[in-house]
Order: structure tokens, then C-alpha cells, then sequence
């Protein structure tokens, strides 16, 4: 039987509350897969325990690593990774987590026989098409355009050309494993821009910081060179994306989160919620106590905006469920690419929103979101977890909101539903 809906608690109060997150799943998966692919064995700190981060593992470990874990906290798992000769014969389960299945094709390439590939079944729907095109020119053998699919090397890699419009996964995928191929590989994008460009800064910063020479040059070109992938121990930031959901309670409720430990630097699409949140109405400050901490304060208004999501797609759910609550219409542009993520998600939120009373209008490349009187009712997730909690969100101020599926927040943020409510009852 399905599990019930989950009743999104209506905040009564202001919230006020620290909120202490779990590593970055970005980061997470990219260090587990450079560790496994480096040359010597190195720790990997503070990784976020999730299903993606699971996968992962589990990805690796079928490919030859070995995964250790050393110590678990609530702050994350450290994980001692061994490398190992990558090794053929194996089935990865890439579950419905976007970097499994781009990312860990292009080491597959490297096995001495066959991989294998599948996930959930939503994800046999989600575009691979431009990652797998761009290993069969580098050598590669693959038997589909989509999941499930088997890819067979070896290949030497150089120069490739694809249309990485649809996700900079596609590009950071070909850059993670580069360095390990003979020719190392040069990516030349065409097509309209690359989304979420901070994602793909944040592989190059991780990879020059295990030594790979990484040549960004050139609009749009990223050249790799071959050589080791250096171990080093890495420790995993706070997932700053998921911080959106308990900073978005702050400005509908009038109260004030804090979420320690956020970085001052960073490459983390997550750290443009300090922006987005100030014009919609918070009131974003470092704490006097830590400078690192950082402290959102709302007056119970929300202002809508108008914004290009482009390079920070992951955050539209939750500026959406805002732009619900507002006073004023908003505009989230820029995000066409989100059709081919978890869901549709401009079909999702637009269909969820105007079920709840809402007055959301999908565009080519967004919503327009103006203001409505919201009453409760079932908020579908979707198996996506940034749709569920945005559904929390709505429901701080909409009473009667159940969120269908309130475990597919296990993808990256497995304790959500204790946060929240520890959130609310401080």
C-alpha cells in the first residue's frame, strides 16, 4: 500500500531556529567518484548519506573500489576509498539520481568488459542522450540512447562536440573521468547555454584541486589534460541547496533560521538563495557569533521577483512555493531545462500550485506565479524530493496541505521530516 500523506505542519509562530544540514550531495558524489578514481587511497569527509550518495557508492564499489566507512555522525559519513583497476562484468542501479547515471558512465568506459545500466523507471524518461552520443565518438560501444543501456570501452578519449543544454551534467560527467583516458578529452559545447553553470565550476575547482590541469580558456571548450587524479582527503560542504526549504520558513513566517557553517566561498548553486531571499523580503546577515553562520529574517511578507533561474535551476521549486505566498506576481525565467529533471517540474509546480487555489501559468521557460488565496489539499510530489518540500513550505501557511510521498526527500536530505519538525517546534 502507498503511504499516507504526509500533514505539512502549519507554523502558528515565528520560527526561530539553527538548522544544521547534512553535506552537499554535488560535492558528495563528485569526491566519492575522483577518490575512487585517484591514485592512492583518500578519505573522504563529512559525505552526505543519502539514497543518491548511496548509489554511488554502490556504483563504484560494482566498478572495483573499495568504500570503507569509517566513522557516521550527523554531520555525515567519512568514507576511507581505496582505488582499484576498474573492472567490467558489473550492473549499476542508477536509481533516479541525475549523477549516477551521467557521471558514472564515462568511468564505465574505462572497465576491462561490459557495464551495465538502469534505474527507476522515471528515469529511463530522463535525456542521456547528448552524454552517450559523446562516448560513442570517443570510442565507447553502447547498445541504447537512453536507460537501461550497456557501455563498453576501452576508449582513449579526445575531442567531442554536444549539445550540453539540457544539463551541465552532461559536461562535468566527460570532465570527472578525463584525466584517466590516454588522450585525455577536450569538450566543445554548442547549442543554447549550458544551465547551471556553478556546477560545472564546481567540478573544474575540485578537479585542479586533486591536480588535474583543467584549460577553461575558451568559451564553452574545456580541455583536460591526461595524467593522475591525485588522492587527497576531501571534506564535503553543507548542501546548500537544501538549505532552501528552512531559510524559505523564515520569510513566511516572520521568524529567523540560521544554518551554521555556510561557506564563505563556494561554488554551490545554493549560495544564490542569499540574493533571491533579500529581494523577496528577508533579510539576509552572517551571525555575530560565527562568521560563518548564516541568518535569514523574514517579516511574514513575501514580495515576488522576477528572476532568471538558469544557473540555479535546483532552487525553483522553492522559489515557486514563495512566489505562491507572495503579495506581488512573480516571474521565474530561464528554466526550460527543468522539464527533463526528476519531473517536469514547471508542469508539477504550476499543476500543484493551482490545485491548492494558486494561479500559476507555465511559459516556454518558466512560470508566472501571481497572487491567489491558497486553501488546503494534496500536493503530489512526483518521486522528486524538491517538489515534496516545497509542498512543506506552502503548507507554514496554508492549513490542511498533504504532501504526497514525504519519503522521496530521502534522495538527498534522509532526516527531513525530523528537521522540519524540530525546526518548527524550536
Amino acid at each position: 500500500m502507498p503511504a499516507p500523506h504526509w500533514p505539512a505542519p502549519t507554523a502558528t509562530t515565528p520560527v526561530t531556529a539553527t538548522v544544521p544540514l547534512p553535506g552537499s550531495k554535488s560535492v558528495t558524489n563528485r569526491a566519492l567518484l575522483l577518490a575512487a578514481l585517484a591514485d592512492g587511497p583518500g578519505v573522504v569527509r563529512q559525505a552526505l548519506r543519502s539514497r543518491d550518495a548511496d548509489l554511488m557508492v554502490s556504483a563504484l564499489r560494482a566498478l572495483g573500489a573499495r568504500l570503507e566507512s569509517t566513522r557516521e555522525t550527523s554531520a555525515g559519513v567519512d568514507w576511507q576509498v581505496t582505488p582499484g583497476p576498474v573492472r567490467g562484468g558489473a550492473h549499476v542501479d542508477v536509481g533516479l539520481a541525475g549523477t549516477v547515471m551521467r557521471f558514472v558512465p564515462p568511468m564505465a568506459a574505462l572497465a576491462d568488459g561490459p557495464v551495465s545500466f538502469d534505474g527507476d523507471p522515471h528515469a529511463r524518461k530522463r535525456p542521456m542522450g547528448p552524454i552517450l552520443d559523446a562516448l560513442r565518438s570517443l570510442g565507447a560501444r553502447i547498445d541504447n540512447d537512453a536507460l537501461p543501456f550497456t557501455i563498453s570501452g576501452p576508449m582513449a578519449g579526445g575531442e567531442v562536440t554536444l549539445d550540453a543544454s539540457g544539463s551541465s551534467q552532461f559536461v562535468s560527467g566527460l570532465l570527472l573521468t578525463a584525466a584517466r583516458f590516454a588522450k585525455g578529452i577536450t569538450i566543445r559545447h554548442v547549442g543554447p547555454p549550458v544551465p547551471s553553470q556553478p556546477h560545472i565550476e564546481m567540478t573544474v575547482e575540485m578537479l585542479r584541486a586533486v591536480g588535474v590541469r583543467v584549460d577553461t580558456g575558451e568559451r564553452d571548450v574545456w580541455r583536460v589534460e591526461p595524467g593522475p587524479i591525485a588522492a587527497r582527503d576531501m571534506t564535503v560542504e553543507p548542501d546548500l541547496s537544501n538549505a532552501a526549504p528552512f531559510l524559505a520558513a523564515a520569510l513566511v513566517t516572520g521568524g529567523s533560521v540560521t544554518i551554521p557553517a555556510w561557506p564563505v566561498h563556494t561554488t554551490q548553486a545554493g549560495d544564490a538563495l542569499r540574493d533571491l531571499l533579500t529581494t523577496m523580503g528577508a533579510t539576509v546577515t552572517r551571525s555575530p557569533a560565527s562568521a560563518t553562520d548564516l541568518v535569514v529574517t523574514g517579516t511574514g511578507r513575501v514580495d515576488g521577483l522576477d528572476a532568471d533561474l538558469h544557473e540555479v535551476g535546483e532552487l525553483t521549486p522553492t522559489i515557486a512555493a514563495l512566489a505562491a505566498l507572495a503579495s506581488t506576481p512573480s516571474r521565474i525565467r530561464g528554466v526550460s531545462h527543468l522539464r527533463g529533471h526528476e519531473t517536469d517540474r514547471l508542469a508539477a509546480l504550476a499543476t500543484e500550485i493551482n490545485r491548492l487555489g494558486g494561479d500559476a501559468e507555465e511559459t516556454d521557460d518558466g512560470l508566472i506565479i501571481r497572487p491567489r488565496p491558497l486553501h488546503g489539499g494534496t500536493f503530489h510530489s512526483y518521486d522528486d524530493h524538491r517538489m515534496a518540500t516545497a509542498g512543506a513550505v506552502l503548507g507554514l501557511a496554508v492549513p490542511g496541505v498533504e504532501v504526497e510521498n514525504i519519503a522521496t526527500t530521502a534522495k538527498t536530505l534522509p532526516e527531513f521530516v525530523q528537521m522540519w519538525t524540530a525546526m518548527l517546534d524550536a
